[in-house]
């Protein structure tokens, strides 16, 4: 056995039994996925991911210690790492809550598969859900396989390091904006690491694990400064999710569905109304029908839905959103028949207690802090469901007696986190909030300020164009706009006067029929406010002057006016609202939404493409330099290292690159003569490649004492390499460069020494 742990002999090599080198892979695959921390919006990820690579880490210490062969190893780490699953998301299934059963494989499945789903429902950073932290924790257990594979078994740890460089990517074509340092930081850290792993293992013996660590730690310096540098010019993805995300994506302009987006400009069509449901209610006054709430507001995107729960299955549920105890509220249930409504968002009354759509099997989901009812992989078309619902119905004076919420409430946190706003905005809550002695006059008086028609709010199907660059700040300047101005304009205020709010998107109850039923149409499609009371939840309040048929009665929120002369300046006493319906290809993502003239701001719009095209061009050619840049390390290493057996192996390497082929029954003073025979005579070139031989076979069968490096064999290599090079034509040596042959060999022999495979010319 020699100095560096393994035994060396022709054509085999025994795995090094040192447990460090496993260790230092598995700390590398955890700095590795800390690139994942600004894709979760919380440090839930982390646990199961601990808990898979430590699974892969025992897995490979238990097999190797037993002297199990080596193509069991990575089994066995995968075997651990699903017994690890199933203890975490399948327990109940399980024998003793911890032995895989096929009915615990089964469950485990379904949990992947929701993980799957989440992937594309959520934008980052994501919510930790239970089937996307299963999916990661095994992504990053796979990665963790497929690195002790190549630091330990193959002994590579710099082709090692790319499976680390896959979980970098994840944040990278996920995150919009900065992913932060320590995700930058982490990795590379993971990375030199396994290069000092295997620098170690080498000089064991010489120097012992304390030193050899200057040249891991260079490299992974030069892999953070890159990381660092190059990281404002890598493409993200447009809207920094999964996949669409159920907030980022643009429903089809037919009329059928609304877009989960409430922008403060724009410009509504007016097409013919399109029957959308049929609803028999429990109450003849029906209130809202609300399909989705929108909780992040942004100055430049406006209103915009945030990540959705989607772990409530609604088949399963008897008690959705419950109001709190000391609401007052009413039971109301309704039947509804799906016409032409066609939404991945289904319209419920406030507060649903029940969901049950005919025909689901769990593709409908509830998210409770949103109150929002949502499908998985499946739309309302041609659906008929049932709902009860508990509608709030609060008194002025009980409201008024509601304390705020305390600061650090996650709540308010929440719904009433805001961005820097103009401060003409908040001179003008100021203003308004003024003398107000509790939270719900303070909304009474801003609602009042904005349905005041003497205050000059004018309801039109139209923004005004504006001068200031904040949409918000021209809404309340020009005070003209249709329902998602006035419910986003309010909602902001509310929530700088201290209030958590949100806008909630859906529709007035619809006209009645004949028959006693209500028909809502693509004109009955609205928005609103809703606004959280401490002990009593969340209460609407609609601050648009739309007709008086059309009008949900709120006796806690009377409006200042109450005339419909409100709306005289819309042709129609029915103007449509928020449902997107215009045939023409959409520019903007509010419904049917025509954009503003653009600033000059807007027109340098060039920069970010340049950006992006010079980042993916320089990404790429790092990509493409990146086999030449393994190649180029591997060969400083055994040229450092100055051992016979290294330097022969760089000889039989670059053999390779160059296309020679070798046949491995051959000695290596055979070896010796085919390659010069090959290349023709040089001068001094059939010398050194005989020199390289005879000293590969006196380490090879020679005694420990006699394997110190020579410096002399580093000469005789150039040499011999230049010989190599000179008698191969121009584009096998590019080639040999760009893609070095060794490295592919390395990585399909698996344990198997470059050049070993292929040995000597046939």
């Amino acid at each position: 056995m020699g100095r560096g742990g393994r035994q060396r002999h022709r054509g085999a090599r025994v795995i090094d039994p040192d447990p460090r080198t496993a260790g230092a892979a598995t700390l590398a695959t955890l700095l590795g996925s800390v690139a994942l921390a600004p894709v979760f919006s919380s440090a839930g990820w982390f646990p199961p991911v601990l808990g898979a690579v430590l699974a892969v880490l025992a897995g490979g210490l238990l097999t190797r210690r037993a002297g199990a062969p080596a193509l069991l190893v990575p089994i066995a780490q995968l075997a651990l790492l699903v017994v690890v699953l199933t203890a975490l998301y399948a327990p109940d299934r399980a024998l003793l809550g911890l032995v895989p059963t096929p009915t615990s494989l089964g469950r485990l499945g379904d949990v992947l598969a929701d993980g799957a789903a989440e992937v594309r429902e959520q934008a980052t950073p994501a919510l930790a859900l239970t089937g996307l932290l299963a999916l990661t924790a095994l992504f990053v257990g796979l990665v963790a396989v497929v690195v002790d594979l190549l630091a330990v078994a193959a002994q590579r740890a710099a082709v090692a390091g790319l499976a680390l460089l896959v979980l970098f990517c994840v944040p990278v074509g996920t995150v919009t904006g900065s992913v932060g340092l320590p995700a930058l930081v982490a990795p590379a850290a993971g990375f030199a690491l396994l290069l000092w792993a295997d620098q170690q293992r080498v000089l064991t013996g010489l120097h012992g694990w304390a030193g050899g660590g200057a040249g891991a730690l260079r490299i992974g310096v030069l892999a953070l400064a890159a990381g660092i540098g190059l990281a404002p010019f890598v493409p993200t993805a447009a809207e920094g999710s999964f996949g669409t995300g159920l907030g980022g994506g643009v429903v089809g302009a037919t009329g059928t569905a609304l877009d989960p987006v409430a922008e403060m400009r724009g410009q509504l069509s007016r097409p013919q109304p399109i029957e959308l449901l049929r609803v028999d209610s429990s109450v003849e006054d029906l209130g809202y029908l609300r399909a989705v709430t929108l909780d992040d507001y942004d100055a430049e995107d406006g209103w915009t839905l945030s990540n959705l729960d989607g772990e409530t299955a609604v088949a399963d549920e008897d008690r959705l959103a419950p109001l709190p105890p000391r609401q007052p509220s009413r039971q109301v249930g309704v039947d509804v028949e799906v016409l032409e409504h066609d939404d991945r968002f289904l319209p419920v009354p406030s507060s649903p207690l029940t969901v049950r759509v005919d025909g689901d099997e769990g593709g409908w989901r509830f998210d409770a802090a949103t109150g929002t009812v949502f499908g998985r992989d499946v739309t309302s078309a041609g659906s008929r469901y049932r709902v009860t619902a508990a509608e709030p119905r609060p008194s002025p004076d009980l409201l008024d007696r509601a304390a705020p919420l305390p600061a650090g409430d996650g709540l308010q946190q929440r719904f009433g986190a805001l961005p820097e706003l103009d401060p003409e905005i908040g001179r003008l809550t100021a203003e308004l909030t003024a003398g107000a002695t509790s939270p719900y006059q303070r909304v009474r008086r801003i609602q009042e300020y904005l349905t005041d028609r003497g205050n000059g709010f004018a309801y039109s199907l139209s923004t005004s164009p504006g001068t200031t660059g904040d949409d918000l700040v021209d809404f309340l300047r020009l005070k003209r706009g249709y329902c998602e101005q006035y419910a986003g304009a309010m909602a902001v205020l509310v929530r700088q006067a201290g209030l958590p709010s949100r806008v909630a998107l859906g529709y007035t109850p619809g006209s009645v029929q004949r028959d006693g039923s209500r028909l809502v149409t693509s004109k009955d499609a609205h928005a609103w406010v809703e606004v959280f009371f401490q002990g009593y939840g969340w209460v609407p309040f609609d601050p648009t002057p739309i007709a008086v048929d059309r009008r949900v009665a709120l006796p806690w929120s009377p409006r200042a006016s109450d005339r419909q002369e409100e709306v005289a300046e819309t042709p129609t006493t029915a103007a449509p609202t928020g449902a997107p319906a215009t045939e023409a290809p959409r520019e903007d993502r509010v419904p049917d939404a025509v954009p503003q003239a653009r600033t000059a701001q807007e027109d340098t719009s060039w920069v970010r493409p340049v950006a992006l095209t010079a980042g993916a061009v320089l990404g790429l050619g790092l990509l493409v330099a990146l086999p030449a840049g393994l190649r180029a390390v591997q060969r400083r290493r055994r040229l450092a290292r100055g051992t016979a057996s290294g330097l022969w192996d760089e000889l039989l390497a670059s053999a390779t690159d160059l296309g020679i082929p070798l046949d491995a029954a051959r000695t290596p003073r055979r070896t010796a003569e085919a390659l010069a025979a090959a290349a023709g005579p040089q001068a001094g070139f059939a010398e050194a490649l005989t020199a390289l031989a005879m000293a590969e076979e006196a380490a090879t069968y020679g005694r420990p004492g006699d394997r110190s490096p020579d410096p002399a064999l580093a000469g005789l290599l150039r040499t011999a390499r230049r010989g190599l090079a000179a008698s191969r034509p121009w584009h096998r040596r590019a080639a040999a460069v760009i893609w070095p042959a060794s490295l592919v060999d390395a990585l399909r022999g698996g344990l198997r020494r470059p050049g070993t495979s292929p040995a000597a010319v046939r």
